[in-house]
């Protein structure tokens, strides 16, 4: 069975695309073998800098041969009918048919058409060149015509001793491909273990297939003809090039802590950075270089920013967890000097990007040359650049400066409700965003919050609001730290909850996969920092205020608006200027300040919100292992808005379901709804609506019912106040039997519709029951 090997050699690739590209050829390709039964055994993609390599085992020779029963005219019919469907079958005479009986049709012919199936080359021949042209590529690339010269290279060596005329009157056209990078050859090839390997001849608008690769660009350039995957790998590797990935980012960091550890430091590790490295070099060399200690005065977080972004370098630290002036680079060539020219030319420009970020540290701790307030500290003084500049947070929602008033309104409510100090809180969430207009995050805009830290520290802030102006970005992932201080908790809520409640004021909420907000990831981190502090915070009033003071920028945006309200203030004789924009804005801080009010707008946007937090919560108790539909039973009760409880009544649940008595009370309690749910839509909804009447109690299996019932449920509901779900589950465990001889000994519509009514009503009374703790009508199963 034939191996395919094909590699597609291009300009350097981008690192950041590779592996999604080597995914995408294999799975373009093999699923277009599989559509056309060419069955394989395995696959395997690699990729490096300059090259997509695809090896295919186990291919058949050919496409199995297809079958298929053509049904004919009926025997007897007229020539035309008959000529027409030889014509059509292939067939030289009518004898080569078969007749086969119906008993409503009679007789009539069938031709068993045999087609063979193609060569597995030639259907390489064609899919190959599809996948190539209609390629994935996040971006991509045309250019020139290819030359008559690069075209040589790619063929076959039969074909390499053409002369160029020849080649380019065999490949003729224009180059209309698009590729990442200029596309310079294609090898394919079709091997059969121990015997010969074929080329797969097929051409993309003049570059042709053949068997010819090419090593490393500068250790070993000229081409090299393979045949096999076997050969190819082995050639590769004499060439200086190390095909698999893994396996380079394994020589990197192997390397890497060898040669840290025998210098006494150790690698600070970078999953990130090694994979973008091993997708930048073909043959990796490490080698360590240093830059000057004075420079380690520098926040340990900003050199190795600097490092890591402009040098694609790693840190080092020492014994003592320190950051060491050592740093880990790797080289993309064997130096004949060791690599020594290589590290010094590292060195010097480290030490000139390390000179760039002290000028960004020390000039974000003075004050501003051209502030008129000079005795205010420098995070202030950025604070108002901030709002002199204008900077736009969202064109519908105004500027960064208008976001803060909103954080820093939302942290004062906030922060009574998580304990934390309110004077604190609210000064670190003014300071929160000063940081986004210093030297130092416009260089590296990764490092915010971070350096509002390092800089409020500096200005002698409180500890509590330096951490805070840093975590309030926490958590920005599922696997994120979550901020645990008070100060910062109120804070970081603030932010993510402004963020929510403005977009969805605006109504930009997330749409399939489209999220460009982040919202997702907002709501979620509102959620782990609830509950993974335990705190008990109902969210209506927060997103209430957030939604609130969105729209009230919103409406103070507006042009006609702000008009109407300077206008207005003319006539009540305030004077035209700067004055009167002062008033406007200080009006509209104190609307923000003000309660929301009882709108139906807000009200309708904040249920909404509640639905995207119901919808988000799903995923994270999903992935903790919680049913999605046991979180719907109990959002479906009234005013749940409190996601701690929420989750204590979602495990109570789950624990009293996987019980016996729970599993049999669910199908009582699902059997009492379907008959409630039929005679409701006969009698129209609500039509069984108030107690029962206990004189009417007839049988005794409804007479135990009923006394039970009484007693479950306002055991449930008293226990459900004190929020003891586990109790109230116990509570309503006492209904298992009762409802089990109800509905084994009582007829619930009788023939007296007296009796129907009110045994009706004891069955919504059960429902109304269980619903105290969850509306068990969402539970699934």
């Amino acid at each position: 069975m034939p191996d395919l090997l094909l590699e597609l050699f291009s300009e350097e690739i981008p690192a950041r695309m590779q592996r999604q590209a080597a995914e995408d050829l294999k799975r373009l390709v093999t699923n277009a073998l599989v559509d056309r039964n060419l069955f394989y055994e395995g696959a395997q993609a690699f990729v490096t800098p300059r090259r997509l390599t695809l090896h295919v085992i186990g291919l058949p020779a050919a496409q199995p041969t297809s079958r298929e029963e053509r049904k004919g005219p009926r025997v007897g019919a007229p020539e035309a009918a008959i000529a027409g469907f030889l014509k059509s079958a292939g067939l030289a005479r009518i004898e080569d048919a078969s007749i086969e009986k119906d008993p409503k049709k009679g007789e009539f012919y069938v031709a068993m058409i045999e087609k063979p199936g193609r060569s597995t080359k030639e259907a390489l021949a064609d899919i190959i060149p599809t996948v190539v042209r209609a390629f994935p590529w996040p971006k991509s690339m045309h250019w020139g015509d290819y030359h008559p010269a690069e075209r040589l290279v790619s063929l076959s060596g039969m074909e390499a001793g053409m002369d160029p005329g020849t080649i380019s009157a065999k490949y003729t056209g224009k180059n209309t491909l698009r590729w990442v990078r200029p596309l310079r050859g294609i090898l394919c090839t079709l091997a059969t273990p121990h015997d010969v390997a074929e080329i797969v001849p097929f051409d993309i608008d003049g570059l042709g297939s053949g068997d010819v690769t090419w090593g490393h660009r500068f250790m070993a350039p000229a081409p090299i003809t393979v045949r096999r995957y076997d050969d190819y790998a082995e050639a590769l590797q004499k060439a200086k090039v190390v095909l698999d990935a893994d396996r380079r980012q394994a020589i990197i960091l192997n390397d890497a802590k060898s040669l840290a550890f025998a210098q006494g430091l150790e690698l600070v590790e970078d999953e990130g950075l090694v994979e973008e490295v091993a997708g930048l070099i073909e043959w990796p060399v490490v080698l360590m270089g240093e830059f000057e200690p004075e420079f380690l005065d520098i926040p340990p977080e900003v050199i190795r920013a600097t490092i890591r972004a402009n040098q694609k370098c790693f840190v080092l630290k020492d014994a003592d967890g320190k950051l060491a002036n050592r740093f880990i680079l790797v080289s993309n060539l064997v130096a004949s000097d060791g690599g020594a020219a290589i590290a010094a030319g590292n060195g010097r420009v480290v030490r000139a990007r390390l000179s760039d970020a002290r000028h960004f540290w020390l000039t974000d701790l003075s004050p501003l040359p051209d502030y008129k307030d000079k005795a205010a500290k420098p995070l202030d003084q950025r604070l108002a650049k901030l709002e002199a500049l204008g900077i736009i947070f969202h064109d519908k929602l105004g500027t960064q400066a208008e976001r803060i008033e909103r954080i820093e309104s939302l942290t004062n409510e906030l922060a009574r409700k998580v304990g934390a100090d309110v004077e604190l809180a609210a000064r670190a969430a003014c300071l929160a965003k000063a940081d986004l207009v210093t030297e130092m995050v416009g260089e590296f805009p990764e490092l915010q919050g971070l350096m509002g830290r390092y800089y409020a520290l500096a200005q002698g802030e409180e500890p509590s609001v330096a951490d805070a102006i840093e975590e309030h970005y926490t958590p920005q992932g599922p696997n994120d730290r979550v901020p645990a201080a008070p100060i910062s908790i109120a804070v970081a809520l603030a932010d993510k909850l402004d963020t929510l409640g403005s977009f969805w004021a605006i109504d930009e909420k997330p749409t399939g996969s489209k999220d460009p907000f982040a919202l997702r990831r907002a709501a979620l981190g509102v959620i782990r920092i609830v509950l993974e502090n335990g705190l008990r915070l109902p969210l209506t009033g927060p997103l209430n205020a957030a939604i609130w003071g969105a729209l009230l920028d919103i409406e103070f945006a507006r042009e006609d608006q702000a008009g109407s309200v300077v206008q207005s203030l003319e006539r009540r004789g305030f004077p035209k200027g700067p004055e009167l924009e002062e008033v406007v804005g200080a009006f509209s801080r104190a609307a923000r300040r003000s309660p929301a009010p009882d709108n139906a707008r807000l009200r309708e946007t904040t249920a909404s919100l509640l639905i995207f937090f119901a919808d988000r919560l799903k995923v994270y108790l999903r992935d903790k292992g919680a049913r999605y539909d046991l979180i719907d039973a109990v959002f479906a009760l009234p005013g749940q808005d409190d996601l701690l409880t929420i989750v204590w009544r979602v495990e109570a649940l789950g624990r009293f379901l996987d019980t016996e008595d729970g599993k049999n009370l669910l199908m009582g309690y699902r059997r009492a709804a379907n008959i409630l749910r039929a005679e409701e839509r006969k009698e129209g909804a609500g039509a069984f609506a108030g107690p029962h009447e206990p004189a009417k109690l007839v049988l005794p299996a409804e007479k135990d019912l009923a006394d039970v019932l009484a007693a479950a449920g306002a055991a449930a509901r008293e226990r459900v106040g004190r929020e003891d779900f586990e109790g109230a589950m116990r509570a309503l465990a006492t209904l298992r039997a009762p409802v089990d001889a109800f509905f084994l000994d009582v007829t619930v519509n009788a023939d007296d519709s007296a009796l129907r009514l009110n045994r009706l009503r004891l069955l919504g009374e059960l429902r109304d029951a269980t619903h105290a703790v969850a509306d068990f009508s969402r539970v699934a199963g």
